[in-house]
């Protein structure tokens, strides 16, 4: 069988996903928004943060203090992730872990959220870079983690460094230009616009999905090999994401 110029004939080591837009078709941030007369405001600053800045320390202080989340808000939002997964997220994190991939989110996101996701979708917490909120002893929340990097535009770069030391080959997929910073870093780099299309991400991509489905990731990340040691459910899904690259 003829192997695409665009396959992959050595195998990716391990898979990076961003979290919000990516692998959930919502912002966080702009879901805790919409029970304030703050929504429109929150949503501008997530879109000067994912398309034109990049994020930083004050984009997010100023989100974080207009919507003001408590604890038990926190915790509805890994729910809310969860109801608003992207189509085949899980699928396709359960084929890439069959074939012993360790998958990872990188996420300026809430950590308590994105955790609660993540056990959801079968990743390990471990596996979970995000922000920590703090609360106090009635869950009303008092501050984030400003020393993460995440909170920061070049922030997940660090991260992707790290875990290149032990996965030289690493695949990275999101939706923002937080995340195209890693683009150099990693072997494959896949832009998502599914939930958010963003033209100056999409231009920036050799690799840019504007499906919803998460399926084309797989021929994106996996050698023909690869493929072939799918059952025929994963191959069926796998062949689903192969139409959406070449329609």
């Amino acid at each position: 069988m003829l192997i695409p110029s665009w396959q992959l004939t050595d195998p990716i080591n391990a898979i990076i996903f961003d979290c919000d837009g990516t692998l959930s078709k919502i912002e966080g941030i702009d879901e805790l928004a919409t029970s304030h007369n703050t929504s429109h405001i929150v949503q501008e600053l997530t879109q000067e943060a994912m398309g034109k800045t990049g994020m930083n320390v004050g984009i997010y202080n100023r989100r974080l203090e207009l919507v003001n989340p408590t604890q038990e808000r926190i915790l509805a939002l890994g729910e809310n992730y969860i109801k608003n997964h992207s189509p085949d997220a899980k699928e396709v994190v359960e084929i890439l872990k069959t074939l012993n991939k360790p998958v990872y989110i990188i996420s300026a996101g809430i950590f308590q959220a994105v955790a609660r996701f993540a056990k959801w979708l079968g990743i390990d917490e471990k596996n979970v870079y995000a922000v920590n909120l703090s609360f106090d002893n009635k869950g009303n929340y008092s501050g984030f983690d400003e020393a993460s990097p995440l909170v920061t535009r070049n922030g997940k770069q660090i991260f992707v460094n790290r875990l290149s030391q032990h996965f030289p080959r690493l695949g990275y997929i999101g939706d923002g230009l937080n995340d195209y910073e890693v683009y150099h870093l990693v072997t494959r780099f896949i832009g998502y616009g599914g939930a958010y299309f963003r033209q100056n991400i999409a231009e920036l991509c050799e690799f840019y999905i504007k499906n919803a489905s998460l399926a084309a990731t797989l021929p994106l990340l996996l050698t023909q090999d690869e493929y072939h040691q799918l059952n025929p459910a994963h191959q069926s899904l796998y062949n689903k994401g192969l139409a959406d690259i070449i329609r």
